[in-house]
């Protein structure tokens, strides 16, 4: 088994080089390779990528910046995994958790993984991040019928070719809740586990706005009451 790390990355020169120092120094328990997918960085961060020297990097360029969605549909095409999972570069998850991902995949329980964050006043940068995110999983729940815990972490782990036949369209913050909608609606209920988490501010860059969280919430809405599409 081969596991496709995929590291969407904008503008975070600040974070990178021990982004990748953290995610290529963990015992991984298979094969992997780390897709780097610079979203049309300003800062430094190309200067950074192209200074790495490990075979297990490949990384990827948008000429201009597209958001997450476009940068992870990037990343999935080109990758050469069997399974994949997406790990940010902003540090705020610990990629020692991925190990923990993978274990039940490993042991044959599960296909799809999710880390769960448990929020505290140590991993959360406000009380309204935490409320809107648990309000957006709420809604998934409600819609789908389902009982997932964290349905905007960035773990998300499954078959490369899963993630594929999902035809993910949104281009930005909106491809959690489009992942989530259609996993559910195809009755895949995501195995989590719980992993730690550590938030970033606004100050430290964190680019989320309540405003993907409305988007959330809409992209749900309209996975749930989407035709199916007609079979042949």
């Amino acid at each position: 088994m081969k596991l496709s790390i995929l590291m969407p990355v904008y503008n975070e020169e600040a974070r990178l080089a021990n982004a990748l120092k953290q995610a290529l120094a963990v015992d991984y328990p298979c094969e992997i390779e780390l897709v780097v997918v610079d979203d049309g960085s300003s800062d430094r961060t190309g200067e950074i990528l192209a200074a790495v020297d490990d075979t297990r990097v490949r990384v990827i360029t948008h000429a201009k910046n597209a958001g997450k969605g476009a940068a992870i549909k990037t990343a999935v095409d080109n990758a050469e995994g069997e399974f994949m999972v997406i790990l940010d570069a902003d540090l705020e998850y610990d990629p020692q958790d991925i190990p923990r991902l993978l274990q039940p995949v490993l042991d044959g329980h599960a296909q799809v993984v999710y880390g769960n964050r448990t929020f505290g006043s140590h991993s959360a940068y406000s009380f309204w991040y935490v409320m809107g995110n648990k309000g957006v999983t709420t809604a998934a729940n409600v819609l789908y019928n389902s009982y997932i815990g964290d349905l905007e972490t960035c773990f998300k782990l499954m078959p490369v070719s899963l993630y594929r036949s999902l035809a993910i369209k949104s281009r930005g913050f909106g491809m959690e809740a489009e992942v989530t909608g259609k996993l559910l609606r195809q009755r895949i209920r995501p195995y989590e586990v719980p992993i730690s988490y550590r938030a970033r501010g606004r100050e430290e860059g964190k680019k989320i706005t309540w405003k993907d969280g409305v988007e959330a919430i809409w992209i749900l809405a309209r996975e749930r009451v989407r035709k199916p599409k007609a079979t042949r």
